[in-house]
């Protein structure tokens, strides 16, 4: 348990200094009066989104749809180049002091622990890899393909030097391609629910994980 928790403590860490460091786009998560203007300019557009100044799924889905519209990387980010087209000026510095969805999506994994895994399992009684994964992101408020091939298709890729807690991590086992996949934690560790031991932490790094490693999602 001791383990655990400073993983924990670590990835909380690591996702305070990464939203911080890493502010180039309005994204998934941030709040503030900022938001609530993007979300005002997109509602005066017909969009159906609420001006409350809290960047959620609705948001994101605004913003894409925008983006289609306007021939722009439909990424769901509100970068310079969409905060551009959408408002008329100069995108403003982005400061955050955290992504509240990331650490949400952590202290959500680890509260499956220990749960068995059950091929095809979506929730508390039995998880399958891509079901954890999925159930997880759910609760906070964001809905991912079903399987692991397809969940590998969702977000931007991400090296892996470049990993942040939240980031899903994708293996090929039983199956060519993605036929597994876990999140991302810190220090080289990721939680997943695994056909031996359910629902666990493992690391990364080396053995048999290191070995059936293929890459690295950012869906938030």
């Amino acid at each position: 348990m001791g383990r655990i928790m400073r993983i924990f403590a670590l990835s909380m860490v690591f996702v305070c200094c990464f939203a911080v460091c890493n502010a180039s786009a309005f994204r998934m998560g941030d709040q503030g009066s900022e938001v609530a203007e993007i979300q005002g300019q997109l509602a005066s557009l017909g969009y159906d989104v609420a001006a409350d100044g809290d960047f959620g799924p609705a948001t994101v889905e605004a913003v894409k749809s925008f983006q289609s519209s306007h021939g722009l990387n439909a990424d769901g980010l509100v970068g310079p180049s969409t905060y551009s087209a959408l408002m008329g000026r100069e995108m403003p510095q982005v400061s955050r002091s955290f992504n509240s969805v990331s650490r949400r999506i952590v202290a959500n994994s680890m509260n499956y622990i220990g749960v068995p895994y059950v091929f095809g399992g979506t929730s508390p009684s039995g998880f399958d890899c891509s079901g954890y994964v999925r159930y997880v992101f759910a609760s906070a408020g964001i809905y991912l393909p079903r399987t692991a091939d397809a969940q590998y298709e969702v977000g931007m890729p991400v090296s892996r030097g470049e990993l942040i807690p939240g980031d899903l991590v994708f293996f090929s086992t039983y199956d060519y391609g993605a036929s597994h996949v876990g999140i991302y934690l810190g220090d080289g560790a990721f939680i997943n629910a695994s056909s031996s031991r359910g629902v666990a932490i493992d690391n990364l790094d080396g053995g048999y994980w290191g070995a059936c490693y293929i890459g690295a999602r950012r869906i938030l």
